[in-house]
Parts: structure tokens; C-alpha cells; sequence
């Protein structure tokens, strides 16, 4: 009964609940745009727009949230890890600096970087079961086996029937390799971006919505821009399953042939949807969790000096 008061007394509590906010804000604010960037990616489908067209025109406007559940269920405990690991190793990587300042941009990079392979053990599984319900339509051709797929648990049980656990982890090391490198670039970007739109705010904590919004969303954009041929790699290798052809046989061997068959310019594919999204999801996350976390901390009052606004 008392457990929720108890769990806001402290302050990891109140920042694992503002990391949950900023994530449901992030996943739902650009969910439609990343089902456009998974078909992008996956095949020759055209822009962005056409495919947009089509998902409405042939399944519906609910088609493009398809598979949000999965992300949706565990966004809170995997942005509340992402937020808490950062803090702790950005400040563990550059010991020097003062428990009163903020952390060093060296110790931020490699507090991100750290952070973007902890958390692929968690985001693996859950990204495999989010494509696999957002390629559906596309990767199942009978009616029978259309309706395999209900929901988030259903693809999962499936997974692990035919696949065993593995399987739930396929793409587990492309993804890794992807989050690393991106989470140094996003958590630098941000922390970079927020001082140089409102000096002296690392410190105090007293940067504008406005610059939270912008700084939040170029995070996002650098981290994508950085990090996407793996991504576009990730979405093939994780798009395969069992009941399908098996095109690739790993990560090399699934950039050799996309590059052959394709060009170059197959691992760009669907970018500027993927920076659109960046930049609108990203900057919901941060604004989110910011001021969620100043609401909780202030006992409901957002910001005392009545700057967040500005």
C-alpha cells in the first residue's frame, strides 16, 4: 500500500518514473514514422510518402502502429536502466570531476557508449518482435499465415518456439555494435547542444523547454546519422525468420550482398525518415523526462524560477 510513496522518496525512484515518461512520449510521438523507416529499409518500396499512401490505403492508419506494444511494455524499465546507467558511468569514466559539477563531455561519451551496449541485452528482443509485426504484411503472403502474428506476446512465442532463445537474440550483436558508438554520439550531443543554447544550464538545471526540444532532438539526429548502415543491416538480419527464404547469413555477408544488389545508397535507405523521427522522438524524450523529473523532485512544481516555459 505504501509502495509507490516510499519508491518517489528517493531519487532513483523519481528518476526511473521521468525516464519512463520520456520514453511512452518518445513512442508514441514518432511510432508511424519508424513502421515507414522498417519497410524502407527492408525493400524497394519507394519514398517514404508512397509507402505512407499505401499503409493507409491497404491496411488502415492503425497499420502503422502495429507492433507498438512491444516497445510500448518495456519503455519504461528500459529508458529508467538507459538514464540510470548513464548517470552512474559518465561519472565513473572521468572520476576527476566534482560530485557538484556536471560530468566531464569525455566521461558523457563513454558513459553513453557503455550505456548503448548494456542496454542492447534488453532492446534486442524487444526490436526483433517490434519488426517482425511491422513487416507482416509484407513478409507473409497466405491468408493462413497472415493472422500468425496477434500481438507482441504471440510473435515472441512463436520466436522462442521455432527458434528457441537464440532466436529471440538474432541481430543481438549487430545491435550492440549499433547502440554503442550511438549513445556516446547522443548523450555528448545532447549534453553539448543543451549548454551551448543555454549557458551555464548543465549546472543549474534551469535550460528553457525550447532548448530541452532542440537539444534533445539534434541528439537524436547525430546518433542516427552516425550509426545508420548498421541499422540498415540490423532491420534485414532481424526481418528474416525460419518460414522465410534466409537471404543472409550475417552481418558481412549481409552487407556484401545488400551493397552488390542495391548500391551503396541501400544503406541510406529511409534516412530522412529516420532523422524526421530522431528529431520529434528525441526531443519529446528529453522534454519528458526533464520535466517530469523537476515535477517529482519539486513535489509537482515544474520550475521555481518560471524559465522552463520560455
Amino acid at each position: 500500500m505504501d509502495f509507490w510513496p516510499e519508491f518517489l522518496a528517493n531519487s532513483w525512484g523519481r528518476e526511473f518514473v521521468a525516464g519512463g515518461f520520456g520514453g511512452i512520449a518518445g513512442i508514441i510521438s514518432g511510432y508511424p514514422l519508424d513502421t515507414l523507416r522498417i519497410r524502407q529499409q527492408s525493400s524497394n518500396s519507394g519514398s517514404a510518402l508512397s509507402i505512407l499512401r499505401g499503409v493507409v490505403a491497404t491496411e488502415g492508419p492503425a497499420a502503422l502502429y502495429r507492433g507498438m506494444g512491444a516497445p510500448l511494455a518495456s519503455v519504461t524499465f528500459q529508458n529508467a536502466m538507459v538514464f540510470q546507467i548513464y548517470a552512474i558511468l559518465s561519472r565513473a569514466f572521468d572520476s576527476s570531476v566534482s560530485a557538484t559539477d556536471p560530468p566531464s563531455y569525455k566521461g558523457v561519451a563513454l558513459g553513453g557508449v557503455g550505456t548503448g551496449a548494456l542496454q542492447s541485452v534488453i532492446l534486442s528482443p524487444v526490436e526483433l518482435v517490434k519488426i517482425r509485426l511491422q513487416l507482416q504484411s509484407t513478409s507473409h503472403a497466405t491468408p493462413q499465415s497472415a493472422t500468425a502474428y496477434r500481438g507482441p506476446i504471440s510473435v515472441a512465442k512463436s520466436i522462442l518456439k521455432t527458434e528457441g532463445l537464440r532466436g529471440l537474440y538474432r541481430g543481438f550483436t549487430i545491435t550492440a555494435l549499433r547502440d554503442a558508438p550511438c549513445h556516446g554520439f547522443y548523450f555528448w550531443t545532447y549534453e553539448y547542444m543543451r549548454e551551448q543554447l543555454h549557458p551555464g544550464c548543465r549546472k543549474s538545471g534551469q535550460e528553457s523547454l525550447r532548448t530541452m526540444l532542440i537539444a534533445g532532438g539534434l541528439a537524436g539526429v547525430a546518433s542516427w546519422v552516425c550509426c545508420y548502415p548498421l541499422d540498415v543491416v540490423k532491420t534485414r538480419l532481424q526481418a528474416q525468420s525460419p518460414s522465410s527464404p534466409q537471404k543472409y547469413n550475417g552481418i558481412i555477408d549481409c552487407l556484401h550482398k545488400s551493397v552488390k544488389q542495391e548500391g551503396y545508397g541501400v544503406l541510406w535507405r529511409g534516412l530522412g525518415t529516420a532523422v524526421a523521427r530522431a528529431f520529434v522522438v528525441n526531443g519529446a524524450i528529453f522534454a519528458a523526462y526533464e520535466i517530469a523529473l523537476r515535477c517529482l523532485f519539486n513535489n509537482g512544481n515544474i520550475q521555481t524560477e518560471n524559465t522552463i516555459l520560455e
